[in-house]
């Protein structure tokens, strides 16, 4: 059977990160190998269930079922109830046992794996260090009870990936978003380079701490900011 969807792995041992997992069968088991049992594609951490979730074809669509895992599974941040149908969108991200595993779900696949940056300590899934407290209207975040103030930019981009938290937000929604100014090129996109969008990432990262904002991006696609308690 021909693929008709994959889930590109962001993080997960013991693949590596921009791994493609093509979906290829009717019925597709994720879950942890054991002596007895192995899945259609095996995770070694311990908090993954042997049978975690199935991914099943159903009427050309994915559908996504908890089969009762004992740690857990998110679809774009939000609990997913076992042995409940969740379709799946291309840019869902899926956690499984709270982080351990995440992965980028997609109708558009390719042969050969994508690239993860990590602009976050994306092998980590626990929470920042520092307690975070973010002022909107004065544009200015609390870390570990020092004031930072919000450049235009900084807050431009921060709000939109936290009002999309643990949802991949597409480059081109992100240029729009951050920099409306700018001309628009033949695609209607801001012209707005990819060093430009890396380098306002990275100064993010260093001004607020590299823990206070989990943000991973997949290249070629967009931006994930990593929100568990939001």
């Amino acid at each position: 059977m021909d693929t008709f969807a994959c889930l590109y792995v962001i993080r997960g041992e013991p693949f590596r990160s921009g791994t493609c997992l093509n979906l290829t069968a009717a019925e597709t088991v994720i879950g942890r190998a054991s002596n007895s049992y192995s899945p259609d594609f095996a995770f070694s951490n311990a908090f993954i269930s042997r049978k975690h979730i199935v991914i099943r074809k159903e009427e050309e669509r994915a559908v996504l079922y908890d089969l009762g895992s004992t740690h857990g599974t998110e679809i774009n941040g939000v609990i997913v109830e076992p042995n409940q149908p969740y379709p799946l969108k291309s840019f869902d991200i899926v956690k499984l046992a709270k982080g351990m595993t995440v992965l980028h779900f997609s109708y558009l696949f390719a042969d050969q794996t994508l690239e993860f940056e990590p602009l976050s300590i994306t092998q980590r899934w626990d929470e920042p260090h520092g307690p975070l407290t973010i002022h909107w209207e004065k544009r200015e975040c609390v870390v570990d009870g020092k004031r930072i103030a919000m450049s235009e930019k900084e807050f431009l981009l921060i709000q939109l990936l936290y009002d999309h938290a643990n949802r991949l937000v597409p480059i081109a929604e992100i240029k729009q978003a951050v920099w409306p100014e700018r001309s628009v090129g033949e695609d209607g996109v801001p012209d707005v380079t990819m060093d430009e969008l890396n380098a306002l990432v990275y100064r993010i990262r260093k001004k607020y701490g590299k823990d206070t904002f989990l943000i991973s991006a997949v290249r070629g696609s967009g931006y994930v900011l990593e929100l568990h308690n939001k």
